[in-house]
């Protein structure tokens, strides 16, 4: 197998790196990337994502094309399709994110298909990962690699679907260690699939009956969290009424043995907070309009706000005057101990404070500020200002590592306020603030 299949890996971002990777410890891979920087960083042996640490990522590479010679593994990265003309694997792992409006935006899989459609030879199979709701990949994509081919499906070329399950700063359940759900578009494609990834994952893998069943069960696992994840948003805004703690109610309810231990929270990201519109959609297109995955996605949409006036109350009931009061704002990431700001729920926050009249000052050691301030138009610090007791309130938005172990009340004056949104802080210390 290791000198058949030579793998090209279809964008180099959280999910594509860690794969072509971990394929190149075994096969020829060849990563492909439209970001000439990120080609860049890569070929110096640097992952700005973190996903990969670089001591690792610098143990595969290559430093020419391994297409082109006998080596049998490595991982060439390039911005050039010529490139990735010599594989006979393609592997897709573009994101799917949603418009202005949560509606699908499938450009980046119409793109990377076209990209590989120009260069799609007979015998070649090309695999996707993104996110896409049921029928994306043989209704949406396909015809893209037949038009642009020329080559006609499951005669010339074949398709598979195995869906990316990489959780962003994780370094526990790294991409090896999660089990994987394959499919392909006839019989062989889908043990052939299976085959290949089973190669490397060493968690094993599911080889899925079809292709939509694949999409379908992908799309439903962050469908399922964000569900999840609301109920506890919608419980601490009820508890909030009844000054009740939810952590608290958490705590106790959690020692039952079944009981689902989900947090309440800011969902954000590029996969819990978009992939339920996909489903969504189609739904919608079918006929059916979904009432309970969309309001989950409403009630969680309206936590940033529901934090912002929380604060306020608090630091009204301590007699502190919003309007022009500074605020400190603890992570802009999208998750704890991860760079990605990709569709970040702490902007809500923030932006609910500053129309309240306060000014915000963002601190996070995780992102990038030149990438916060195009995202966002917000300035982040990478540094705290030490001994600046001038702030009226913090907030910890986002769990890194690195805030719980700041002293916060040499940020803080006297009848400054806590709030933290993740339960992270000793209880003791935010509360005797309240």
């Amino acid at each position: 197998m290791n000198s058949k299949h030579k793998i090209a890996v279809i964008g180099l971002g959280y999910v594509g790196l860690p794969l072509a990777r971990l394929f190149a410890t075994q096969y020829s891979v060849v990563g492909f990337d439209i970001n000439q920087k990120r080609i860049e960083d890569l070929q110096r042996g640097m992952d700005t994502t973190f996903e990969v640490e670089n001591t690792i990522l610098q143990s595969v590479l290559s430093e020419d094309n391994p297409f082109l010679t006998e080596s049998r593994n490595g991982l060439f990265c390039s911005a050039l399709i010529d490139d990735i003309s010599r594989a006979n694997v393609y592997i897709i792992t573009v994101p799917t994110p949603v418009d202005k409006h949560n509606r699908p935006d499938l450009t980046p899989l119409y793109r990377s298909s076209e990209t590989v459609a120009k260069v799609l030879k007979k015998g070649d199979v090309v695999i996707y990962e993104s996110t896409v709701y049921p029928g994306v990949t043989e209704e949406e994509c396909v015809p893209v690699l037949e038009k642009i081919s020329g080559l006609k499906f499951n005669e010339d070329f074949f398709v598979g679907y195995s869906p990316e399950r990489i959780n962003p700063g994780d370094k526990e359940h790294t991409v090896d260690k999660i089990l994987k759900v394959t499919s392909g578009s006839t019989p062989e494609t889908g043990k052939m699939v299976d085959d290949l990834y089973r190669s490397v994952i060493t968690a094993g893998t599911h080889l899925a009956p079809t292709i939509k069943v694949a999409e379908a069960s992908k799309v439903i696992e962050n469908s399922q969290r964000d569900l999840n994840i609301a109920f506890m948003n919608e419980l601490a805004k009820i508890f909030s009424l009844m000054d009740i703690d939810t952590h608290d109610v958490l705590e106790a309810a959690g020692t039952k043995w079944n009981f689902l231990k989900f947090k309440p929270g800011l969902v954000g990201g590029h996969c819990i907070g978009v992939d339920p519109f996909y489903l969504a959609q189609k739904a919608q297109e079918i006929g059916y309009y979904s009432e309970l995955i969309l309001a989950a996605r409403r009630l969680n949409d309206s936590m940033g706000a529901f934090v912002a006036s929380q604060v306020v109350k608090l630091m009204i009931k301590n007699d502190i005057r919003v309007k022009g009061a500074r605020i400190l704002n603890l992570g802009i990431t999208f998750k704890e101990n991860c760079p990605d700001i990709r569709n970040s729920k702490a902007i809500d926050v923030i932006t609910n404070l500053e129309e309240y009249g306060a000014e915000v000052t963002t601190f996070d050691p995780w992102a990038d500020a030149g990438e916060v301030k195009n995202e966002y138009n917000i300035h982040c610090l990478s540094e705290l200002p030490e001994n600046d007791k001038s702030f009226d309130a913090i907030i910890l938005t986002v769990a890194h590592q690195e805030f719980l172990n700041l002293n916060l009340d040499k940020m803080i004056n006297e009848k400054g306020v806590i709030y933290d949104v993740k339960g992270v802080f000793s209880k003791e210390n935010v509360d005797q603030r309240l």
